[in-house]
């Protein structure tokens, strides 16, 4: 009986549960410490985090240094070009394969964390979490400083980001009209309560801009939208 309700369950069971995803094998690409092109084909490390591109960190001597581009390039030296077999462990939201990547049949997670270059992503895994304490007792690559964690640090962006938008948004309290530029060319002006007054977005870099009166916008060149 026991025999019979195995071969039903393994019968039923989705392919993707009976069949592992293939290896990516190939060339390394480095993007940045963490995520890599690997014979074509994006690839996340699975386990973890490395300085994001534009982010900084401080010296013992509390000097600022580029710690995101350190991070690239200290990768680059070690994988650029050499070749990876990586078994995916996950997709993430950005379409990423996220995979552990073998180099030489060494683990290159574990030696970017263990060298200081990354951190150990203990969000998604603790693989690397004694890797991780050895390269700060150690005070290697990242360590040897202040560094912010990188997920503190793109959460401290998006933070800002939405502080700045609920700035702007108070700014304009007053001055609900939308100045819109057209993909023609074409200045026109929204307001609230009108078709696609709610849709519209204003992007100063385009050199759209809010109205606090009808008379200013029409003054500035602008035209009420026809809806």
């Amino acid at each position: 009986m026991l025999r019979v309700c195995t071969a039903f369950v393994l019968a039923t069971m989705p392919v993707a549960h009976l069949v592992a995803a293939p290896a990516v094998t190939g060339v390394i690409e480095v993007v940045d410490a963490d995520t890599w092109d690997v014979g074509g084909a994006r690839v996340r490390l699975h386990g973890i985090d490395a300085p994001e591109a534009a982010q900084t960190c401080r010296r013992a001597d509390g000097s600022s240094w580029r710690c995101g581009d350190w991070a690239t390039r200290q990768t680059r030296l070690r994988f650029q070009g050499r070749h990876a077999v990586c078994t995916p462990v996950d997709t993430d939201r950005y379409g990423r394969i996220v995979a552990r990547c073998m180099v030489g049949g060494r683990d290159a997670g574990r030696e970017l964390v263990a060298e200081g270059v990354a951190f150990a992503f203990r969000r998604y895994s603790m693989d690397y979490d004694l890797d991780e304490k050895g390269a700060a007792v150690n005070a290697r690559g990242l360590h040897a400083g202040q560094v912010q964690r990188p997920s503190d640090y793109r959460a401290a962006r998006r933070d800002a980001g939405a502080a700045a938008a609920q700035q702007v948004a108070a700014a304009n309290a007053g001055c609900p009209i939308k100045g819109n530029v057209s993909s023609k060319g074409a200045r026109i002006y929204h307001m609230p309560g009108q078709q696609h007054y709610d849709r519209t977005r204003i992007n100063p870099a385009k050199g759209e801009r809010w109205f606090c009166s009808e008379a200013e916008a029409r003054a500035a060149g602008w035209r009420r939208a026809r809806r």
